[in-house]
């Protein structure tokens, strides 16, 4: 695959727990129960991943990159997938995978989010 390195990515993050939801045959990233990123397939069975940005950053990003489009299977407005065998570079998948995490992380109750980032 060729963004083999997502999965140690996201995990590496702060808070970050994974799992995988059958019924949707996909791999889902979460914080606390939130889900930032979700990597499954589309109904051809493409690998893709979903991430959660600000809507004008995913409006954008897929006037941008062809591989980009609208949240499968999830809010057009909040969610864009990525298709992982295009060819949208790295460091904008990372951009994306970091905004995704940072707008799921701010929405938890500060208490939560002080608990996941420890002491200062």
């Amino acid at each position: 695959m060729k963004y083999a390195w997502v999965d140690a990515y996201c995990l590496a993050k702060k808070g970050v727990q994974k799992d995988y939801k059958v019924e949707w045959e996909a791999t889902r990233y979460m914080i606390r129960g939130k889900m930032f990123a979700l990597q499954g397939g589309d109904k051809e069975g493409k690998a893709i991943i979903t991430l959660k940005l600000e809507p004008m950053m995913g409006e954008l990003l897929r006037n941008q990159y062809e591989d980009i489009v609208s949240g499968y299977y999830m809010n057009k407005e909040h969610w864009n997938s990525l298709y992982l065998d295009g060819n949208v570079p790295d460091g904008v998948l990372r951009d994306m995978l970091d905004k995704s995490y940072q707008l799921v992380f701010h929405s938890l109750p500060k208490k939560v989010q002080r608990e996941i980032n420890g002491p200062e």
